[in-house]
């Protein structure tokens, strides 16, 4: 199942307060897509609306034609690592295998070539000596890496990921873009919130920019031109670019 992600007019409140308004953009597949924006835009807030994980006032968000609810079992999260109770007693290969129970259906059990595929979502990951581990033993890469084999292991067909790389090594930052770009190629959809602008034009084919609205949207060279940047942060980034240090 492949398609064109659609967002339209999508509107979010809290409290009472407008956090993200009037939102609409569309990606056909096998992208992989950067939200960005400044602080306190709305990012997050937008990828949990387009899945349904939080209310919204009014839009409509569609895969391929269908509901959220209808390709549910087709799409893998992975929330901020702040998102996430790290206290709890589970192992690294046990939470991989939970990205196998939208396949498996209710009260099915994972069967012997289930955890043979989580071990290999692992291996993919480069955290397969780790399997036994406590995951609240591990490092902030290395758990977010483990998280990444947890969606692997759903074999999704839409990807969405909250600012995966923030707190992480350098090593395993390579491995996840690394790992998205290889689901970009073999046909997947990728959407990723981040905040390093030195990066965006390596790592993602196309472009969301928000502060709360939508600012751009498209080809990821087409969205980081100044005049579309200056629109959302407050930053010359035509004088960036005249010291060569801009995006």
């Amino acid at each position: 199942m492949t398609g064109t992600v659609s967002v339209k007019n999508l509107h979010v409140s809290y409290h009472g307060k407008e956090v993200v308004k009037n939102i609409s953009f569309e990606f056909n597949s096998h992208k992989l897509i950067g939200i960005i924006g400044p602080n306190g835009a709305g990012k997050s807030t937008l990828m949990k609306a387009v899945l349904n994980l939080i209310p919204k006032d009014k839009g409509k968000i569609s895969f391929a034609g269908d509901s959220v609810e209808q390709v549910r079992k087709n799409i893998a999260y992975v929330p901020q690592r702040s998102d996430i109770d790290w206290d709890f007693p589970i192992t690294v290969i046990d939470t991989v295998l939970i990205g196998r129970y939208p396949k498996l259906g209710l009260f099915r059990r994972p069967k012997k070539s289930d955890k043979a595929f989580a071990y290999k979502c692992l291996k993919q990951v480069n955290m397969e000596e780790f399997a036994d581990r406590q995951i609240a033993e591990l490092s902030g890469g290395q758990q977010q890496r483990v998280f990444l084999a947890r969606a692997l292991a759903q074999e999704a067909e839409y990807f969405f990921l909250d600012e995966p790389f923030v707190g992480i090594d350098v090593a395993s930052e390579k491995t996840i873009i690394s790992i998205l770009k290889k689901l970009r190629d073999s046909g997947k959809t990728v959407f990723v919130v981040h905040h390093d602008l030195t990066k965006v034009v390596s790592y993602f084919d196309e472009l969301i920019l928000i502060n709360k609205q939508l600012i751009g949207a498209g080809p990821t060279q087409e969205v980081i031109k100044p005049e579309v940047m200056n629109k959302a942060y407050n930053i010359d980034f035509d004088l960036l670019n005249q010291m060569g240090v801009g995006v």
